[in-house]
């Protein structure tokens, strides 16, 4: 077998209101179908399902100790425009959204942050 290439990815949130919110407010994502506890959205040439599931809400210490250290830790990533990848410290510290610093790896640079249910996302912006 050999996979062809991702067709969609699954995050697991709480809420799915605020989640949507989130992702298409904040990320610029749109949404492509609701699915009763699931909300699809397309993000580039794939999709991304927000899956509703009952879970406690991180501490605000578990959510500080996840966005301090990022690195190796899972989580999904997103390119985007270097104009975005400047934009988006403002844009993510208006919308409250907490984030690591940003990292510059020499031929990408990196910027680790969390959604409203403590997911570990990234977005890159390659030079």
């Amino acid at each position: 077998m050999k996979l062809e290439r991702l067709d969609h990815f699954g995050i697991e949130v709480s809420e799915l209101a605020t989640a949507e919110r989130f992702y298409t407010e904040v990320l610029g994502l749109s949404v492509v179908a609701h699915l009763g506890d699931q909300t699809l959205l397309q993000c580039g040439a794939q999709n991304l399902a927000l899956f509703q599931v009952r879970r406690p809400p991180l501490t605000p210490e578990q959510r500080r100790q996840r966005i301090s250290n990022p690195l190796g830790k899972g989580h999904h990533a997103f390119v985007v425009s270097r104009a975005d990848f400047n934009a988006a410290p403002q844009r993510l510290a208006e919308a409250g959204v907490e984030t690591s610093l940003p990292i510059n790896w020499g031929d990408h640079e990196c910027l680790y942050f969390l959604d409203p249910d403590g997911n570990l996302l990234e977005i890159v912006s390659y030079g």
